[in-house]
């Protein structure tokens, strides 16, 4: 934690296992919530530490599930919505008021007793009723429907959460998320895709495309050590234009590595402005989004993942930033106005210069020799 804060990162996202000390698949030791303590003996202690580095703590949980061996399982018995054998785990039924409350009661207890900053709700897709108990009605239950029973739980953990802590940060994933999502949640994650920088591209500026000022999430971000410095940075550099995940052990890769963290990390925290909160362009969408655009009036971030030409319609403004998505060492601009004179420096994936020098952009096409998974800054001459 205190090497991801001295790289700019801000919380630690806690995800699957906390809660057990199994490493078996599956969510069978779901549904009590209560830290494994061969893992975190005390967890409050543990928050506060965390808290002391500077870093807010985000915690998981499934909220459908209780696993068969929680004591949660014997307790809701009647009161599922089916099982899934595979995964060690039944589905509460969410139009029990008792279920509702039991599910509010766990996360605003452990906001207040553990301090916590947020929570990652996972799996609220998963309220669905198996096909020999789609047409289960009263017995207990106060609403009919599963969908509006699901409404009604989240929008009442969201209020009895917000009551706490009114900055709470909520992370839904991308396969249960959409505009009315918003209404519960303010940070909406890429669907799983580790390991698979393409697939995040895709995914967060999917994300991006429908989630308004909702803060979008990659999916988590892991390489192998022995990778080059570049190869790793491209795992950053498909989520520019979204909140990344770190989700390596920064005491064990490389320092090359480390350095290539630092400096994205930075060009990022510095020019977020445009990155989250620009007007995005995501071209070719057919295509993968191979060239993405971010604009404000003082800045354009180009940011290129594919042998592509960049086509700029319009005069680019003060401070054009090309980064370079792939291993390649060059990139291509195609200019139909005139750009006037600039100064362009040229970083490696480290962020140290490897050039400067003057250039006009005029009409036409320039190359520009950028090193793999580089920048280059072209900022207008005074």
């Amino acid at each position: 934690c205190r090497l991801a804060k001295a790289l700019g990162c801000e919380a630690v996202i806690v995800d699957d296992g906390w809660q057990t000390t199994s490493n078996e698949r599956g969510y069978a030791y779901t549904g009590d919530w209560q830290p494994a303590s061969e893992k975190i003996p005390d967890m409050r202690a543990h928050v506060e530490r965390v808290h002391a580095l500077g870093l807010r703590y985000i915690l998981w949980y499934s909220v459908p599930f209780v696993g068969v061996h929680s004591a949660a399982y014997s307790r809701f018995q009647g009161k599922f919505l089916g099982e899934n054998a595979r995964l060690g785990t039944a589905i509460l039924d969410p139009r029990f008021p008792d279920v509702r409350e039991y599910l509010i009661g766990t996360y605003a207890t452990a906001m207040r007793e553990w301090d916590l900053d947020g929570f990652k709700l996972d799996f609220v897709d998963a309220f669905e009723p198996t096909p020999d108990r789609q047409g289960e009605r009263g017995g207990g239950r106060d609403i009919d429907a599963v969908p509006e029973a699901a409404d009604r739980l989240l929008t009442d953990v969201i209020a009895r959460l917000r009551a706490i802590k009114p900055d709470v940060m909520v992370e839904f994933r991308q396969s249960y998320i959409g505009p009315l999502m918003r209404k519960y949640g303010n940070m909406f994650r890429a669907g799983d895709c580790p390991n698979d920088a393409v697939e995040n591209r895709v995914r967060t500026l999917d994300v991006r495309l429908l989630c308004g000022n909702t803060a979008a999430h990659a999916d988590m971000l892991m390489w192998h050590p022995e990778e080059s410095a570049e190869s790793a940075a491209l795992q950053l550099l498909n989520v520019l234009f979204s909140v990344p995940q770190i989700s390596v052990l920064l005491d064990r890769v490389p320092p090359e590595h480390v350095a290539m963290l630092r400096f994205w990390l930075g060009f990022w925290r510095e020019h977020r402005d445009v990155l989250l909160d620009g007007q995005l362009a995501p071209l070719a969408p057919e295509a993968m989004y191979p060239v993405v655009l971010a604009r404000t009036p003082e800045k354009l971030v180009a940011a290129v993942y594919v042998d592509a030409v960049v086509a700029l319609d319009a005069p680019p403004p003060t401070l054009l930033l090309i980064v370079n998505g792939t291993l390649s060492e060059r990139a291509v601009l195609e200019l139909v106005t005139d750009g006037g004179e600039r100064e362009v420096e040229v970083r490696d994936c480290r962020g140290t210069v490897v050039r400067t020098q003057r250039m006009d952009l005029t009409p036409g096409l320039h190359r520009i020799e950028v090193p793999p998974a580089g920048l280059a800054t072209l900022r207008a001459v005074k």
